[in-house]
């Protein structure tokens, strides 16, 4: 009697059109977090795409499962940015201003309140995301300071946090109301980052550890 030969299964790709599908959902998803909130219904999220419910339930089977992908796709899109204009000019200062000019187009800090006590912070594709922009943002300001470019007393920490906080739009403003002074304050921010610096900085350097601890 012989033996059955096992069937090889074929590992296709996704579709063009359903990579286009689960990328509009997830523009659609970023957009409406920042003007709404994390709790905006997922059915106008996917009215937003373009899409019908299923489509959405079908890439995400749930808001956490959709939540993270934005998170991730945004820290993905910042950090290659930092890593773009490293690679095409070697200042580090400018990658550093790259960096934190996309951060703020991307309105990373309107991701913050999306993290609820019952979002998983600790799933292997956010550590993966986040690790990665931990260790592209150091090693650009880390170049930074041996270039002389950068004040010795701030950590990475500290940027994220000011990038966050001046990225988002005071309570009960519009974004679109603010939008035209993120870009100049953040350049004011900048310029404060650069050697030497002018004053002595209260407290320690603030790390991300810092912050996953507060």
């Amino acid at each position: 009697m012989q033996t059955a030969t096992p069937v090889q299964r074929r590992h296709t790709r996704p579709r063009a059109d359903a990579l286009r599908n689960r990328e509009r959902i997830v523009a659609a998803a970023r957009e409406m977090f920042v003007e709404f909130g994390p709790d905006v219904p997922l059915d106008d999220i996917a009215r937003r795409a373009g899409l019908g419910n299923a489509t959405l339930y079908r890439n995400f089977p749930d808001r956490d499962a959709l939540v993270r992908e934005v998170v991730c796709s945004v820290m993905d899109r910042t950090v290659r940015a930092g890593e773009t204009a490293l690679a095409e000019t070697g200042d580090a200062f400018a990658a550093l201003e790259r960096f934190v000019h996309v951060a703020a187009d991307e309105r990373i800090g309107a991701l913050c309140p999306m993290f609820s006590s019952t979002f998983d912070e600790h799933h292997p594709d956010l550590e993966a995301a986040r690790q990665r922009a931990q260790e592209v943002i150091e090693e650009v300001m880390d170049r930074a300071r041996a270039a002389g470019q950068l004040r010795t007393d701030v950590g990475v920490g500290d940027l994220m946090v000011a990038v966050a906080q001046l990225s988002r739009p005071p309570a009960g403003t519009g974004c679109l109301n603010v939008d035209r002074f993120v870009h100049r304050h953040l350049q004011m921010f900048l310029d404060g980052l650069r050697a030497p610096a002018r004053s002595v900085l209260p407290g320690a350097a603030v790390t991300l550890e810092d912050l996953r601890q507060a």
